[in-house]
């Protein structure tokens, strides 16, 4: 969860409400998003029962394209899952100020949970590990702002300096929100320019996004944020790590995790596996589109 002003968190300690998780999501039309692996190679189902079981599918290729570069051979992706499991552990070190360009702000937050305890934190370090997968599997160097889900930081000025060393040609930082209860969907939050580090990619910053909010809509049926945003299109200037970044980079709010819709599935494994799926379309989507 990014913190705003106009979003608090709901703390009602309800259950989450009974769903198909592991379905399509019905999109605002009525009609079903297909189950498909895109561009990846995989019959959805099959890679979505493999996901959930920690097995691997192998990608089926002809005998031309094994001498034939991935599609993203020489491509650089940095990977940023939000928080950090044992930040609750650490709240002295965490409300540090740190530099953000253009003010000054708390090195990381705790993150948010849906209403029965699935943490943000553990959230998005199952989908970035999965995408991570992904993404080195079409031959991309993939990099990881950390590497376990029990330990505190990095702080938000590190995360962006690691994108920011790593030269990457694309980073995403992934979320979860925690707004009341009644409010739905996700958001691509975006940079402005703050004349700061982050102005020379602000244009590439927003093609990034708008190609990985079509593939995740697609991919996963979710719905465009009721509550933030326009079209799932949000832009910031508050936010350390997009302030900071010298390379696109964009952040996802992956659903409200206290609105027991979205819950469910952040919780169903199948369903993460999923959303990795459709932010590696996204990816792939800008960075073959930006050769």
């Amino acid at each position: 969860m990014i913190r705003r002003p106009l979003a608090a968190a709901a703390l009602a300690l309800c259950g989450v409400g009974a769903v198909a998780c592991g379905g399509a999501e019905v999109s605002d039309t009525g009609a079903a998003a297909p189950a498909t692996s895109s561009r990846l190679g995989r019959p959805a189902a099959t890679q979505d029962q493999a996901d959930a079981a920690g097995t691997t599918v192998p990608t089926t290729r002809t005998a031309s394209s094994e001498t034939e570069a991935l599609p993203l051979t020489g491509k650089v992706v940095v990977i940023d899952p939000g928080h950090n499991g044992g930040n609750f552990r650490h709240t002295k070190e965490i409300n540090q100020l740190v530099d953000i360009s253009n003010q000054k702000k708390a090195c990381d937050t705790t993150g948010t949970s849906t209403n029965d305890g699935y943490t943000e934190a553990a959230f998005t370090w199952d989908v970035s590990s999965r995408l991570a997968k992904l993404l080195k599997a079409e031959g991309a160097t993939v990099k990881l702002t950390r590497t376990s889900s029990t330990e505190w930081g990095p702080c938000i000025n590190q995360r962006a300096a690691i994108g920011n060393k790593a030269h990457a040609d694309a980073a995403i930082s992934i979320h979860g929100d925690g707004a009341a209860a009644n409010l739905r969907g996700f958001h691509i939050i975006m940079p402005k320019k703050i004349g700061g580090p982050v102005d020379p990619v602000v244009k590439d910053s927003a093609r990034l996004g708008e190609n990985v909010r079509d593939a995740f809509r697609s991919g996963t049926g979710l719905p465009y944020s009721t509550y933030i945003g326009k079209q799932a299109l949000n832009y910031r200037s508050d936010l350390g790590g997009l302030n900071l970044s010298t390379v696109p980079k964009i952040f996802i709010e992956c659903g409200n995790m206290r609105n027991a819709k979205d819950a469910a599935r952040f919780k169903d494994p199948a369903f993460r596996a999923r959303m990795a799926r459709s932010l590696a379309k996204g990816l792939e989507d800008y960075l073959i589109s930006a050769r």
